[in-house]
């Protein structure tokens, strides 16, 4: 079955909608909750020249007073473990983290699995192609849906020798990175003509490893279109109809943010009276664009 939207949509984006849903319709949709964030500590995973998470360990015991207390400071780069890159990381002048809008983080996950090519190629690059494959099946990608793509490489995490094709660190590693990406064709085909408002995937970047001008990060930042990367557990969404609400550190100024994703897989599928659906749909589409 194919949804075509959640009310919770409509509560998230009600501003844009032509129809206010009565108070009763005004519901969080049931379901099974999956964490697709990795956690951050000493074994994340980060880029060759990233620096990695620290954790300084400030209280752990039972104060004078007799009540325990427990603190710690933390230290870590953007990008680097599950994390979110906002448009300004490769297109001056536009969105950092905090100026991203929140219903633009929240929407239908259409999971695309590329993990037979992505097995047999290591530096595979997610085409137009594959795409249209996937909408053959399941039906056109919706407009202000956000695009998961599934290679498969979570299973690797945290071993960068498997997960980014080496585990050494600097510069001159960043020449022996190895992993699949978006090809830059398929970008501009999803913010043009899909307009999708967000776009994920399981693997360090949303360019293949080898790249070295970053065309995929260039089209979709200088269209607004935010990235989510080194997300966890995409096998158990299925191709359509759950949910994702992918949040961010709220960084003034930042170019990208730890993130904490999650999916929301429903028990059962709820639609949507068409005219509300079709409401919602319009305004979102003419919002993002």
């Amino acid at each position: 079955m194919k949804v075509r939207g959640w009310v919770v949509l409509l509560t998230v984006a009600g501003s844009a909608c032509t129809r206010v849903p009565a108070p009763g319709d005004q519901r969080w949709p049931t379901g099974t909750l999956v964490d697709l964030s990795h956690e951050y500590s000493a074994e994340t995973v980060f880029w060759p020249t990233a620096e990695t998470f620290r954790l300084e360990k400030v209280a752990d015991g039972v104060t004078p007073l007799g009540y325990y207390y427990a603190a710690n400071n933390f230290a870590t780069s953007e990008h680097g473990g599950t994390h979110i890159d906002a448009p300004v990381h490769f297109a001056k002048g536009h969105r950092s983290v905090e100026q991203i809008p929140l219903d633009q983080l929240v929407g239908e996950a259409m999971v695309v699995d590329v993990t037979g090519a992505s097995a047999s190629q290591p530096d595979y690059r997610v085409t137009i192609d594959d795409f249209t494959a996937w909408e053959r099946t399941n039906g056109e990608l919706p407009a202000a849906s956000i695009v998961l793509i599934r290679t498969g490489y979570s299973r690797f995490w945290p071993d960068a020798a498997r997960y980014l094709g080496t585990a050494e660190r600097g510069e001159a590693a960043v020449a022996k990175l190895h992993f699949p990406g978006l090809h830059p064709d398929a970008a501009k085909w999803l913010a043009e003509t899909r307009r999708v408002k967000a776009v994920g995937l399981d693997t360090a970047s949303i360019d293949y490893g080898q790249s070295t001008m970053y065309e995929t990060h260039r089209i979709l930042y200088e269209r607004d279109v935010p990235a989510f990367e080194n997300l966890a557990s995409l096998d158990r969404l299925p191709p359509r109809g759950a949910f994702i609400v992918a949040l961010p550190m709220k960084i003034k100024g930042g170019t990208g943010a730890p993130l904490r994703a999650m999916a929301i897989v429903p028990n059962r599928q709820v639609r949507l009276k068409p005219d509300t659906t079709d409401a919602w749909r319009d305004a979102r589409s003419r919002k993002w664009r």
